[in-house]
């Protein structure tokens, strides 16, 4: 088992939902699910992220707090970071992004960069690598630390302000990295290529292992001649809400790859399936708080995500 803070950088923002059932509030942003999920999963973390100096930040605080999450944050001139998403008749919601959220802005001080040095390995999700200069500093930190990286991309259309540069930022990092988990949304998104083109091309950067969602179809995980697939798991009780799905599978596939370093095709097919068994066991709650299976025992069924 690898020791230290694993180090988690991105988001971290107030998810604001919208429904026929009304409007509630969770702590979320793809950062800061993947670092909620690694603590729960047992691996110390620190989660580097922007976040304003007024009632939505001291939620966030609060919430990362309790979950045994360390905060280096980045003040936010703008106040906290907010998704506002919009579901209506059961169907796909439509997100919008405050300002905030939209010049988000991480630096890397001395704080930031100690917390880099000292990690086993740094996880980025749902960064701004189309802010050169901001990425220019990751990349730095990174780089003087020689720290492993796992990265999602995690692009939101409502935060991108350049798909290029996004492209640009994200492979710069990506070449050489441990691990980078994409979908095919980002395939779509960011390259308009379908995901085994992005497969093809991560491993082409020398990404070590790519872990590749397909939602509905389930996942593939690639590490050199190894290619295992998975499909979505089975587990008792409805999907109640998919938020947070993605981050889990991201969490569960970082701590298998501390804990265990799986190197044979078994060990990375269970990782795989530990990654995708978080995954569906989160959808059986409302909110994008990593669960996993053992949280559906001796439940009611009827009233998950209740």
């Amino acid at each position: 088992m690898t020791t230290g803070r694993v180090v988690v950088v991105g988001d971290a923002l107030i998810d604001e939902l919208r429904d026929d059932n009304g409007v509630r509030e969770f702590v979320g942003g793809a950062a800061l699910n993947v670092a909620v999920g690694l603590s729960r999963l047992g691996v110390p973390t620190t989660l580097l992220a922007m976040v304003g100096d007024d009632e939505a930040g001291d939620h966030i605080r609060s919430y990362l707090r309790d979950y045994g999450v360390d905060l280096v944050a980045t003040p936010s001139p703008l106040g906290t970071a907010r998704a506002i998403s919009v579901r209506a008749g059961g169907g796909e919601p439509e997100y919008v992004f405050n300002e905030a959220s939209q010049q988000r802005r991480i630096r890397f001080g001395a704080d930031e960069k100690s917390a880099i040095s000292d990690a086993p390995v740094v996880v980025v999700s749902c960064f701004a690598f189309d802010d050169a200069e901001q990425t220019a500093e990751l990349t730095d930190a990174l780089r003087e630390a020689r720290v492993p990286v796992a990265i999602d991309p995690n692009p939101r259309s409502g935060m991108l302000r350049d798909e290029d540069a996004f492209v640009r930022g994200f492979e710069r990092l990506a070449a050489g990295a441990t691990l980078v988990k994409v979908g095919e949304d980002d395939a779509t998104l960011l390259y308009r290529q379908p995901l085994d083109w992005l497969r093809e091309r991560l491993v082409d950067l020398g990404v070590a292992v790519v872990l590749a969602t397909e939602g509905a179809a389930g996942a593939t995980l690639e590490s050199g001649d190894v290619v295992v697939t998975a499909p979505v798991s089975a587990l008792p009780g409805r999907i109640v809400d998919t938020m947070g799905a993605g981050d889990a599978a991201f969490a569960a596939a970082v701590e298998a790859v501390l804990d265990r370093e799986p190197q044979i095709e078994e060990e990375w097919a269970e990782t795989l399936k530990s990654a995708m068994d978080a995954a569906a066991a989160t959808c059986r709650f409302e909110g994008a708080l990593l669960r996993t299976p053992a949280a559906l025992n001796a439940l009611d069924m009827d009233r998950l995500g209740t």
